[in-house]
This record gives C-alpha cells, sequence and structure tokens, in this order.
C-alpha cells in the first residue's frame, strides 16, 4: 500500500487541483497548517507582481468529514485569482472573441519541445502547464502528507544555502528543529544573517540589470524511522527516489544527498559514517555525511537533501528566440515573471520530500486508520530497538 500525489490545472486556469490517495482513516488535517505551507510558498525576496493578486487557499473537497480523513482520495482545489484577468484566453469552453496564438518560445522553458511533441501552433498550450504555478497544488498535497509524518514523529523544513554567487557558511554544528524557528522570517528563507543581506543585494543588484537568479536550497527531514526505503530493487531506493522528486520541481537541474560532491574527492576513510553503540543511545553515528541515507535506506539520521534551481527562463530582457509561425528570428516571450524563486522553491521541496517519506511509511507499514499506522511503527521501533533523537 503506498500513497499517490497526482495535479490538474494550468497557471492562469481557473485551479489548481491535487489529488493524494493511499491516506488511512482518522487523521487529523488542520486548515491552518496546509494554508501556512501555501503562503510560505509565496514568500521570498525577488517574487514578482503575481504574488499580489494570488493569496493561496486550500479547499478539500472530497476525502475530509470533520476534519478527519476517511481513508479514502483527498481532493484540494487552489483558485487562481488571476484567473479573472485570464477569463477569455484561459477558457475552457470555447469563445466568441478570437485569442493571439503565442509563436515565441522561450530558451530554457518547455515551450518548443512541447509543441513539437505534442503537435500544436500555441506555445500557450505548454507554458501554462508546465508553470511552477504547478507546485501550489504540490504544496497543498505535500501539506497533507506532513500531517501523516507528524503523527509517526517526523518533522521536515527547509532552509536557502546560495543564491546566484552568494553562499552562506556552512554551520559550525548539526542544524537542529529549534534552529529552523525563525527561518521564514528571513527575506531569503536563509539561516546566516549576512548572507540574506548579500543575497538580498544580488537579487536587487541582478534584477535591475533585468537578470533572473537560480541557487540552492536543502531540505531536512527529522525523526526518520531506520529502514524506509530498501535495497533490494532500485524502484525502491530512497535515494532514488528523492532525487527525481526534488529534479521533478520546475527549474531544479541537480540534487544532492548528504555531503555528495564534497566527499566524492576524498579518500574513503573521510567519506563514511563510522558506527558505534552504547547501552544508553543504541547504535549512533559521529557525523552524517551520508545525508541519512545509506543502501537505499533511511539510518535514523536526518535526511539531507539539496536541490539545485536554474535561473528562470522568463526573462524581462527576453533571450534571442525564433517565431515558431515564421520561422523568423525573434526575442522569446516576456510576460509578468519573478527573478529569484529559490526560497519558495524549498518549500516546494519540502513537499516532495514529505510525500516520498509517507509514501515509504505507507509502504513499510500499512494500515487502514492512523492508529495502525502508528502502533505498527512504535512496534517496528522497539523491534529493532531504535531510541528517538532530536
Amino acid at each position: 500500500m503506498g500513497l499517490t500525489l497526482t495535479t490538474a490545472g494550468e497557471s492562469h486556469g481557473p485551479g489548481l487541483t491535487c489529488i493524494v490517495e493511499g491516506l488511512p482513516a482518522g487523521l487529523e488535517l488542520d486548515q491552518a497548517c496546509i494554508d501556512a505551507d501555501l503562503a510560505r510558498r509565496q514568500l521570498g525576496h525577488g517574487r514578482g507582481g503575481r504574488m499580489k493578486i494570488e493569496s493561496d487557499r486550500a479547499e478539500v473537497t472530497a476525502g475530509l468529514r470533520h476534519g478527519r480523513t476517511l481513508g479514502s482520495p483527498i481532493a484540494l482545489q487552489v483558485t487562481n485569482r488571476d484567473y479573472a484577468n485570464w477569463e477569455q484566453r484561459m477558457n475552457p469552453w470555447p469563445v466568441a472573441d478570437e485569442i493571439e496564438e503565442v509563436h515565441l518560445p522561450r530558451p530554457g522553458h518547455a515551450d518548443l519541445v512541447g509543441v513539437h511533441k505534442y503537435g500544436l501552433t500555441d506555445v500557450r498550450n505548454v507554458l501554462e502547464r508546465a508553470s511552477a504555478r504547478e507546485t501550489a497544488a504540490r504544496v497543498a498535497g505535500g501539506a497533507v502528507c506532513k500531517a501523516l509524518l507528524s503523527a509517526v514523529g517526523v518533522e521536515i523544513r527547509s532552509h536557502v544555502i546560495q543564491v546566484a554567487s552568494v553562499r552562506a557558511p556552512a554551520p559550525s554544528r548539526p542544524l537542529t528543529l529549534e534552529d529552523f524557528d525563525a527561518v521564514d522570517a528571513s527575506p531569503v528563507r536563509c539561516l546566516d544573517a549576512t548572507a540574506t543581506d548579500e543575497m538580498v543585494a544580488e537579487i536587487d543588484a541582478l534584477r535591475k540589470a533585468n537578470e533572473s537568479l537560480g541557487g540552492v536550497f536543502e531540505v531536512q527531514a527529522f525523526g526518520c524511522t531506520p529502514g524506509l526505503g530498501s535495497h533490494v530493487s532500485w524502484l525502491e531506493r530512497l535515494d532514488g527516489r528523492l532525487a527525481m522528486a526534488l529534479c521533478s520541481i520546475q527549474a531544479v537541474k541537480g540534487v544532492t544527498i548528504g555531503e555528495a560532491f564534497d566527499i566524492a574527492g576524498v579518500p574513503g576513510s573521510q567519506a563514511h559514517d563510522e558506527i558505534f553503540y552504547s547501552a544508553e543511545r543504541g547504535y549512533w553515528r559521529e557525523t552524517n555525511r551520508s545525508g541519512g541515507l545509506e543502501g537505499g535506506m533511511t539510518t535514523g539520521q536526518p535526511l539531507i537533501v539539496c536541490g539545485a534551481m536554474k535561473p528562470l527562463p522568463t526573462l524581462t530582457q527576453p533571450l534571442r528566440s525564433v517565431d515558431i509561425a515564421t520561422h523568423e528570428p525573434a526575442q522569446a516571450l516576456r510576460e509578468r515573471t519573478d527573478s529569484c524563486t529559490v526560497p519558495a522553491a524549498g518549500v516546494v521541496a519540502e513537499a516532495m520530500v514529505a510525500f516520498v517519506l509517507a509514501n515509504a511509511y505507507r509502504e513499510k507499514f500499512g494500515g487502514d486508520h492512523i492508529d495502525d499506522v502508528v502502533g505498527a511503527v512504535r512496534a517496528y521501533e522497539q523491534r529493532i530497538q531504535w531510541r528517538r533523537q532530536r
């Protein structure tokens, strides 16, 4: 028994839908927690004008009664407020007015390949679904997955460690849950105050130069039970699932787990997490270079994954392109855009990590009711004598 998370909807269409199937019955959901994550996705210095229009809120239309799941699919709807300005262009049904097609694909976007693949003549038929606006639905579904994880003792946090050329210094010690208490107060969701100021200045400078910016975010999951995932099949290896989930986020081009590229350049004696045992602590490690995963399975240490995000392909000073109707040189499509969304991408990545972990818990522990799930998890942790540490 596993989870599925499916989204539907276009950037400027009537709204976005997320369906999460496979949750146990009896799981308590909190409307405020779901909407809080949607609001966090809209945070970050460098966001564009659309954030002044949208004020995302998820409406649950199925699978929930009086705040508790029924065991049936959960359906969540996020309305696009901006649809009021796009109703003619994005109406699901034919309209009387002639709608001008878009013929100017953007380098770095799905535009050109999408129209070729699906036999289309209007780039808008591709770009609307390819837009990162779709991630609002993922964040809503991810918040539901977080509720399941919280019930079994798992909490997920994220922060930004790089924007363009500015990189925050590595922390002097392993991060704890408490270190993330004020992360959303930073305009770039960075834990280092000096780096925050430098990142803001970098965004301002490049935005004035009509540039967009990429960067790197990190997600940490605390309290994961050892043994989620499996070594027996490449399909079940959790590192592979996490990499796919994060790389599915628009503009994310690379994923690392643990220290990854750093340990690729050192001898093996400096690359692995040595194992210790004491009666008080059970098995434990002094380091977490593996990022909480060995052999495709969680180790019980904090799970640490990073995503590298390229600069956004919609630029206020468009790149060179070709008109797909005339084949003449032209500038790429220019639309309202953000200059930097790395802080928001970290929140989206939380949702994707939450889905992967919630799915792993469902596959391993099953259970038709949340009490069955919690009981199975606790029985397993007792069997392996794992001492939960935060």
